[in-house]
């Protein structure tokens, strides 16, 4: 069964909520000291795939920009869609291709950077079976997790013909992937192939990005209202996160992996490291348009070029008028670069 957050659940959810009258951000318009307070919710507990954020919490760069910026954990039983369109959040993290689905359900969101310029997202699967790429495992039982199921494996379906039927609920345990070798599961670069390999695995990894798969990953998600607003924080927010990115992968990450190993104490340096690694070596947060517009930089080209792959799957309706999902006002400005 689809749990597609869809408009008329959003304004159920709205409806229910006694808190609303405005995003966090316009609730809390001071904090202490003249900081202006916001809220960034994580989609997952604390991990080097978020540190530039913990970069900038760490070296006092949203301080310095005159924010208090508070980081809310995420996970796996966490829906920060609900939590975003609830008014629970400035803003979220989200990807491109759940952008563009808020978009097409006509729900209020509007991006304002894109620090990942490729997915992190991994298919895995034993060695020995076949499973030598992707082409191969269509039909054959695969861990999808809701995200998921929104966003690659419809480009999956289209591209290598994948089914609904072969796809079965990721719960995030990597049990049964290990309990059947016939299985494959969805992953990002930076963790299952770690997990997988101290479990006693050395899975096949299919890099969805190696294969054609577009999309933005660390979208900053903003609330319209806090943009229409209030731009001028939504500026320093960026900036400031923008030069976390840029120290946290080339400077010292110790500040931000300190933070993030005080809030989720199962990262340890070794998995930090080979995440930090593999991040790199992935190019996750390189791209012409980086060199040119800096951290965090976004273009109408890309955003057209992953809409229209995501039509040509049969993922989107054609015709949506996919600006009204992001805006190119507050990137591009060579920040970090």
């Amino acid at each position: 069964m689809s749990t597609r957050f869809t408009r008329r659940q959003a304004l159920a959810t709205l409806a229910g909520t006694t808190t609303l009258a405005a995003p966090a951000f316009l609730r809390h318009a001071r904090a202490q000291g003249g900081l202006t307070k916001i809220t960034y919710q994580t989609g997952w507990l604390p991990q080097p795939d978020k540190g530039g954020l913990y970069q900038a919490l760490a070296l006092g760069y949203y301080k310095d920009a005159g924010l208090e910026v508070e980081l809310k954990k995420g996970g796996p039983q966490l829906n920060v869609n609900q939590i975003f369109l609830a008014g629970r959040a400035d803003f979220v993290d989200s990807d491109s291709v759940r952008v563009l689905n808020f978009v097409k359900e006509g729900l209020p969101g509007v991006a304002v950077a894109a620090f990942g310029q490729r997915p992190m997202t991994v298919l895995l699967s034993h060695k020995g079976t076949g499973h030598d790429t992707l082409a191969s495992l269509k039909g054959q039982p695969l861990l999808v997790s809701t995200v998921g199921r929104q966003t690659y494996f419809q480009w999956l379906k289209a591209r290598y013909g994948f089914a609904d039927e072969q796809a079965r609920p990721y719960t995030y345990s990597m049990a049964p992937f290990l309990a059947d070798k016939s299985m494959s599961m969805e992953g990002f670069i930076t963790s299952e192939p770690y997990e997988l390999k101290r479990a006693g695995a050395d899975p096949v990894v299919h890099v969805l990005a190696d294969q054609g798969y577009q999309a933005y990953s660390n979208v900053m998600l903003a609330q319209p209202r806090v943009v229409a607003e209030q731009p001028d924080v939504v500026q320093r927010f960026v900036d400031a996160t923008a030069k976390g990115w840029a120290s946290y992968l080339h400077g010292d990450p110790t500040p931000g992996n300190d933070l993030i190993r005080a809030s989720n104490p199962e990262m340890s340096p070794e998995k930090i490291a080979y995440a930090i690694a593999a991040m790199k070596r992935h190019n996750i947060f390189s791209s012409s348009d980086v060199d040119k517009g800096g951290v965090g930089a976004m273009s109408d080209a890309r955003w057209k070029a992953i809409y229209d792959a995501m039509v040509a799957a049969g993922a989107m309706p054609a015709g949506l008028d996919i600006r009204k999902g992001y805006t190119l006002k507050f990137v591009n400005k060579r920040v970090g670069a």
